[in-house]
């Protein structure tokens, strides 16, 4: 697992190398968050519906709460869901790395402004153009209907991993 986070890591520092100076805004007024590619890892994951390899960053103040337990996480916490299509590695075909990116997904943590869907705020930018997904504001509604299940864990699918 350690090897796992350190290549997600290295994967993300790497990524992040290049960017754009201009932040497309999602339909409900959330901006692509610059700095999301040099925060520190959450989690990584694998979505076998989608065929993503994804890693969860997190902003220093949603790491610390993740870290800490502390449910709900603290206003001003953002996480970064960063998914790449899944390829197997030409030379070594057991090996599932990452290819092409697909999107970066945000929550954004305000109990008072995001109350209706359970405070936090969503977005999603799509492809190598970081088009914002939605047509307008009502497909939040999209993404709180899936992590309503999850509503004992603040709405989070993903929890931190631990290493020794």
């Amino acid at each position: 697992m350690l090897k796992i986070v350190a290549a997600c890591a290295v994967l993300l520092a790497v990524a992040g190398s290049g960017g754009a100076t201009d932040r497309p805004v999602a339909p409900n007024g959330i901006a692509l968050y610059p700095g999301y590619m040099t925060w520190k890892v959450v989690a990584p994951s694998y979505r076998e519906d989608k065929g993503h390899i994804r890693v969860v960053t997190g902003n220093e103040i949603a790491v610390a709460a993740l870290r800490a337990g502390t449910r709900p996480l603290p206003d001003g916490s953002v996480l970064a869901k960063v998914a790449w299509k899944a390829d197997k590695h030409p030379s070594f075909p057991v090996a599932t790395v990452p290819g092409a990116f697909a999107q970066v997904e945000f929550m954004v943590k305000d109990a008072v402004k995001y109350r209706v869907t359970g405070g936090w705020g969503y977005a999603r930018f799509v492809g190598n153009e970081l088009k914002p997904y939605g047509k307008d504001a009502g497909f939040v509604q999209e993404c709180f209907g899936c992590h309503t299940p999850v509503a004992d864990n603040d709405y989070l699918f993903t929890r931190i991993v631990t290493v020794p």
